[in-house]
Formats: structure tokens, C-alpha cells, sequence
């Protein structure tokens, strides 16, 4: 929970409508900065994502050796280290970033010197032994505190593995990757359901040679990086919000310009076309291998219909789920989520928390240790909502407030900065009341 708590007021809307461009894409600004900041040279990205959790990855390489310069415009500068980073006296800072600690662990497991990562009390408690496991079976040098943060790094000399993951997960993934650039040998990764592949495009992107089959990821090692100058693409799980928002409303009209389209992450349209919304791909292209293009939403004419998100699919929605869930009520037919687990340990424990505010506006919802049950044909009523400090949770519920009976607090609403901070001036400026 973060310390200041603050309380955001979200009335009702009678439809949304507008033009938007998001800030960059949380995933791939995360991955830029760590390897700009091992790269050699200096490395611009334009449009980096203004989130905190993104700052604390651009700090920590910083606390490394690498610099960092923000520039007029909003992008940012990072002069990388040539491969070699600097040992910190200091404990590496991760905020609230589970991103920045796994894939900070696997670059740093091979770098000389000692390094320890830390994090707020939320990231305190998330799972890190994860990461551990297929880093030690690298030959890396990891010490948990009960499976958990701080993360004491000694670097030493790694060997490639051939590792299949237990849970799919992009930041583990990523983490291998990033140790792998730096082993002896070749690293592979294997999955039973493809994540996010914004690692190896980021790797490719950086002029490392990566291989990809239908299940797996390799790559050789004792790679150097060189520095890009990229445009960072908007972020689909931050449209996601706006997205959902706009199937409410059966006069809406909503156009978000620049999104990142990558196929790993663009899942979500199917999920509303499939809910009936008319979903508009426009001006595709592609920029250092990532999908870039302008979508446009109009919503269900009859109002959302209702389905089922479960397996690879629910794997590839984690972050989506928690605003499918706060909007599946007004939905003719709900919406069951399975094999979801992996919500209960992100910021929060995600299926109770929207569980419990979904019943506080007064709705019907059967919570499942994989999941939740949200019946459609439901009317929700304002309500006082528990973020639990927890941004996603903070904003798929402001997106619930938007066509409920009365005015909706969110209290904890400072913790959309977290990964967006511009959330609650954007949406004011595309509801209509």
C-alpha cells in the first residue's frame, strides 16, 4: 500500500468519445531502459512510458554507471555502460517494479561485484524464487529472503540452460534472456503458452542475434549491444481501460492513435470484438519489430454479449482481467475467468480484491481460486472501492464507476501512477455526461 492515500471522485457517464495517444508501452520502456543502459552508446526513445514503475528501471541502470538525460520532448537519453556495469554501494531501488527486479536480476547475475535489489513493501511480498531457480541452474550466485526480496546478487561466470518454465511468464523469460546475453553457450527458453515476446524483439532490436520456434527462445552468448533511437509505442494494457470503457456506451466512439499492436499483447480486441464491439485496425506498420497502428472502437449495438477467458488465453490477458471483471456485469451474458492463479500474487490478490469491490457495488460474483464468475444483467451502484494500492485495481473499477447509479471513491487513486499517471486527466477528457 503506498503511504499517501488519496481519494478519487468518478461520476457517472453517458457515453465516451474522442481521439487519445497514449504514454509508451510499460513492457518495452522497461526493456529499453535496462539495455540501452548496457548498451554501448546512447540510446533515445521517444514516448517512454511516464509511469513510476518505468522510472525505477531507467534509475537503477543509472545507479549502475549508465546515464540517463529526459529530453524536451518527454523522450528520454540513456548512455549505456558498453556491457559493463558499475558494482552500487547502495541497495538497487525497484519501487513497486516486479519487472525491474526479475530482469535486473538476470542481467546483473554475471557482473562483477555485489548487488542487492530491494522494493516497497508490495514487491516485498512477491514471489522471487522463480527467478532463482533456473539463474542458479545457470551457475548464478542468488540469495533470497524467504523466497522473496531483498535479492543479493554476486556476479559470476554463467553457463547456457535449456529451460522450460513452470508458469508462463514473460519477466522470467526475460530474465533468462538477459543472463543468457552474457553466458557461455546458448540459452533456451521453453513455454507451454506463449507470453509477451517484447524481450527478444527488444534483444533484436539492440542487434543481438535471438532464435525463435513455435515453444522456445535461444540465445547465444557473449553478445555486444548496440544503441537504437526508437519511438516506444502506446500501451495496450493502459487502453485496455478506454477500450472497455467504450463497449459501455452504446454511442461511443473512441480512436487511440500509435498502440503497440504486438500480437502477444493485442489479444484484448478479439476478446471485445468477440464480446460485439466493432474493433478497427488502421495504418499498421512495424518499428523495430513491434506493431504499431491506430485502433478504432465502436461499441455492441445490443449492448456486450458475454464469454469465457481461460488457458493460453487468460495468460495472455493477466493484466486485462481485473477491467474485464469490473465490466462484465453490464454484459448481457457475463464473463467466467479460469486459470487465472497468477492474479493472486501481482500487486495484490487481484481476484479477491475485485471480487469484494464488485460486491460493494452491489453485484452478484462467485470467486474461484483460478478465478471469477461475474453474471451479466446487472446494474451497479456507487460505492466506496479498496485499490488495496494496487493501480489496475484503481482503474478497472473507475471504468465500473462510469455507468453505475451514483458517484464511486476510489480511495488508493494515486497508485494509477504507478504505471499511469495520466489515467484519471484522460478519461475525464473523453467521458460526456
Amino acid at each position: 500500500m503506498l503511504e499517501t492515500m488519496t481519494e478519487r471522485i468518478i461520476k457517472p457517464a453517458r457515453n465516451l468519445s474522442g481521439s487519445l495517444r497514449l504514454p509508451g508501452d510499460k513492457s518495452i520502456s522497461h526493456r529499453y531502459a535496462m539495455l540501452g543502459g548496457f548498451a554501448e552508446g546512447t540510446s533515445t526513445f521517444a514516448n517512454f512510458s511516464t509511469g513510476a514503475d518505468c522510472a525505477s528501471s531507467l534509475g537503477c541502470v543509472q545507479a549502475l554507471g549508465a546515464k540517463v538525460d529526459w529530453l524536451e520532448d518527454g523522450g528520454v537519453a540513456v548512455t549505456g555502460t558498453g556491457g559493463a556495469f558499475a558494482s552500487s554501494a547502495e541497495p538497487l531501488d525497484c519501487g513497486n517494479s516486479g519487472s525491474t527486479m526479475r530482469m535486473m536480476a538476470g542481467l546483473l547475475s554475471t557482473q562483477a561485484g555485489e548487488f542487492t535489489l530491494v522494493g516497497d513493501a508490495s514487491l516485498s511480498r512477491r514471489p522471487m524464487e522463480r527467478i532463482r531457480k533456473p539463474l542458479m541452474a545457470m551457475g548464478a550466485n542468488l540469495v533470497l529472503t524467504d523466497g522473496h526480496a531483498p535479492i543479493v546478487i554476486r556476479g559470476t561466470s554463467l553457463f547456457g540452460i535449456d529451460y522450460t518454465t513452470p508458469i508462463p511468464s514473460a519477466q522470467v523469460k526475460t530474465a533468462l534472456l538477459f543472463a543468457g546475453l552474457q553466458a557461455e553457450g546458448t540459452t533456451t527458453v521453453r513455454e507451454s503458452v506463449r507470453t509477451r515476446d517484447h524481450g527478444e524483439l527488444a534483444l533484436r532490436a539492440f542487434g543481438a542475434e535471438v532464435t525463435r520456434t513455435v515453444d522456445s527462445v535461444s540465445i547465444t552468448g557473449k553478445q555486444q549491444l548496440k544503441a537504437i533511437d526508437s519511438i516506444v509505442p502506446g500501451d495496450i494494457s493502459s487502453a485496455a481501460f478506454f477500450l472497455c470503457a467504450a463497449a459501455l456506451f452504446p454511442e461511443s466512439n473512441l480512436v487511440l492513435d500509435g498502440l503497440g499492436l504486438n500480437p502477444t499483447r493485442a489479444t484484448l480486441l478479439d476478446v471485445l470484438t468477440a464480446l460485439g464491439a466493432t474493433v478497427a485496425v488502421l495504418d499498421l506498420e512495424e518499428k523495430y519489430g513491434e506493431l504499431v497502428g491506430t485502433v478504432q472502437l465502436n461499441p455492441p449495438p445490443k449492448g456486450m454479449g458475454g464469454t469465457t477467458v481461460s488457458g493460453a488465453l487468460a495468460a495472455q490477458l493477466i493484466d486485462e482481467l481485473p477491467v474485464l471483471a469490473a465490466i462484465a456485469p453490464y454484459s448481457r451474458n457475463g464473463i467466467r475467468i479460469r486459470d487465472a492463479k497468477e492474479l493472486r500474487v501481482k500487486e495484490s490478490d487481484r481476484i479477491a480484491l475485485v471480487a469484494q469491490n464488485l460486491r460493494a457495488m452491489g453485484a452478484e460474483v462467485e470467486e474461484f481460486e483460478d478465478g471469477l464468475d461475474v453474471p451479466g444483467g446487472q446494474q451497479l451502484h456507487g460505492a466506496q472501492i479498496d485499490s488495496g494500492g494496487d493501480h489496475r485495481i484503481a482503474m478497472a473499477f473507475s471504468i465500473a464507476a462510469l455507468r453505475a447509479e451514483g458517484e464511486t471513491s476510489i480511495l488508493g487513486a494515486e497508485s494509477a501512477a504507478i504505471s499511469f499517471p495520466e489515467f484519471f486527466d484522460l478519461l475525464e477528457s473523453v467521458a460526456e455526461r
